[in-house]
Formats: C-alpha cells, sequence, structure tokens
C-alpha cells in the first residue's frame, strides 16, 4: 500500500466535508484536523481549520456534482454555445440554446434536491440552487469551482442573457444612431432657415430663381448649411462614443463591486464559524473548570479531614 501524502489528506478531508450534512460539518472538521495534527501534518491540519462550511444549498450542488461528475461540463458547454450565439445575433439560435438552457437547470435542479434527499425544500433553497447551476452556465470560473464539489455558498449570476436582442453597448448605440436622424435633419433645416436671411436680397435676386420663381441659396449658405451638418454628425459620433464608455465602466464597477461582496460574505462566514468554535471551545473550558474545581475542593475536604485526624 503506498504512502498517503499531506494532498490525499487535504482531499479526502475535503470530500468528507463537502458531502456530508452541513450540520455535522464544524465538529467534523475539528475531529479531522486533530486527526492530521497527530499523524504531525501540522500544514494540513491548518488548512482544514481554515475550510469553510457550504450552505445548505451549495451543499446539494456539491452532491449532485458527486454524485454526477459530467454535471459541470455539461453547463459549461451549453453556456459557451449560447454565448457564441449571442454575439452572432442568431435570434433562432438563442432561443433554442435558451429553451435547452432552462430545461437542464431545471432538470439538474431537481436531480440535486432528489440526490440529496430534499422532498419538500423551500422555495428560497430550490432558488439558490437554481441560480448556482445557472451561474455555472454562464460563467466558465463558476463551472470550473463547480466541477471541484465544495462550493461553499450559492453563485448568482444576472450576465448571459437570453434574448436575440444585441449587447447592451450596440442596443445603445443603435438608439442612437436611430435618434440621430431626424436631429441631423432638424438642424440642417434651421441652419439654412438661419443663414438665408442674411443674404442681401439683391444678392438673391444676382444667382437666380427656379422654376417656380423662388431664390435659391448661394454656394456659400449651401457650404454653411453642410459645415453645420458636419459639426452636429461630429458631436453625435463623440455623443456615441461617450456612452459606449460609459457603459463599459458600468460594467467594470459592477464587476469589481460584485466580487467585494463576494470577498466580504466570506469573511462574514468565516467570522461567523471562528466565532462558533470558539464559542464551543469556550464551553468545553468551563467544562473542565468546573470539574478541576470540584476535583480542588473535594481535594481540600479530604486534605482538611486528614489534618483535623489525631495522629496516633
Amino acid at each position: 500500500m503506498g504512502q498517503v501524502t499531506d494532498g490525499d489528506l487535504l482531499q479526502e478531508a475535503v470530500a468528507e466535508l463537502y458531502s456530508a450534512d452541513p450540520d455535522e460539518f464544524i465538529a467534523r472538521r475539528g475531529e479531522l484536523a486533530t486527526r492530521a495534527r497527530i499523524a504531525g501534518d501540522a500544514v494540513v491540519a491548518k488548512r482544514i481549520e481554515t475550510l469553510r462550511k457550504p450552505t445548505r444549498s451549495a451543499w446539494m450542488v456539491n452532491r449532485l456534482v458527486r454524485a454526477e461528475p459530467g454535471v459541470a461540463a455539461q453547463l459549461a458547454t451549453l453556456g459557451a454555445e449560447l454565448r457564441a450565439a449571442q454575439q452572432s445575433l442568431n435570434g433562432s439560435a438563442v432561443r433554442e440554446l435558451s429553451r435547452q438552457r432552462h430545461q437542464l437547470v431545471d432538470a439538474l435542479a431537481r436531480q440535486a434536491l432528489s440526490v440529496s434527499g430534499q422532498k419538500s425544500p423551500p422555495a428560497g433553497l430550490r432558488d439558490e440552487v437554481t441560480s448556482t447551476l445557472g451561474a455555472a452556465l454562464a460563467d466558465p470560473q463558476v463551472a470550473e469551482q463547480l466541477q471541484a464539489g465544495a462550493l461553499e455558498r450559492a453563485v448568482r449570476r444576472d450576465g448571459l442573457e437570453t434574448t436575440a436582442e444585441p449587447p447592451p453597448s450596440e442596443a445603445l448605440l443603435a438608439a442612437l444612431r436611430r435618434a440621430a436622424v431626424p436631429q441631423a435633419t432638424a438642424a440642417r433645416a434651421t441652419a439654412a432657415r438661419r443663414v438665408v436671411p442674411l443674404v442681401p436680397a439683391r444678392r438673391r435676386a444676382v444667382s437666380g430663381t427656379g422654376a417656380a420663381g423662388e431664390a435659391r441659396p448661394p454656394a456659400s449658405v449651401t457650404a454653411l448649411a453642410a459645415a453645420r451638418a458636419k459639426a452636429e454628425r461630429e458631436r453625435h459620433r463623440q455623443a456615441v462614443g461617450a456612452a459606449e464608455q460609459a457603459v463599459a465602466e458600468a460594467e467594470r464597477a459592477e464587476r469589481a463591486a460584485a466580487q467585494v461582496e463576494r470577498e466580504q460574505q466570506n469573511a462574514v462566514q468565516l467570522l461567523e464559524e471562528q466565532l462558533a468554535d470558539a464559542r464551543q471551545r469556550l464551553a468545553e473550558a468551563r467544562i473542565r473548570a468546573h470539574r478541576a474545581r470540584t476535583g480542588q475542593r473535594q481535594a481540600r475536604r479530604a486534605l482538611d479531614r486528614l489534618q483535623k485526624t489525631p495522629r496516633t
């Protein structure tokens, strides 16, 4: 039989802790860390102690992945196909893949409930399982975490839209372009109205008239109107660029805020677990102190009796 390495001990601890009932997590984690420390693996023991208790919904997903190892690959593959269809703006493909997405996530959620023995789970618990599976489909990094079967909490992702509409930046660009057409036309008409009255009547008469007897604007007026229309188009182009940049910055800010939120959630859970461990150790210390005080009193009474007994 080969020698068991530190990595094997840690992997075995992870597999046991994240597949067992979360109610048993803290007690069993302490036992496994103690066993590793007794075996002389202080580093592994420390790593085991830092493992965080999974939420009920994360544990259910972990059970599913460990029972069906191909789940993460299914979600990642379908997610990649859906993203490709959205980027190509293939509406029919997006609709079909979105239908498959909902079917797959719903089926896996039901399977997760069954594998973990949850016959009538609360709606919130079911939603967390569903959102975690959907997040693994939307985000390859979440799918990779899912594959390890050691999720600590439910995951939510609002990305990977399931409609055939263009991405937000493209939709905004299209809307701005549609709005710019009447604006540019109105701008050109306004410019022409503003410059025509400035031309002397004699100049208009010299320039000639049309078939209906209306005076034609001179070349300088036409050039000025064209220049103003060009300037209007340039301002519109700059507005579109600024709007696209604002969308990109907002998306980056949202991702950064979501990352900070996850980190803070992790920190809070770690503190809660450490507090629970500390309370458990305090309770054990109080029991030992009580026993020690009882033993001290008994020993003191025995000594008093001996001292009061006359020597023969």
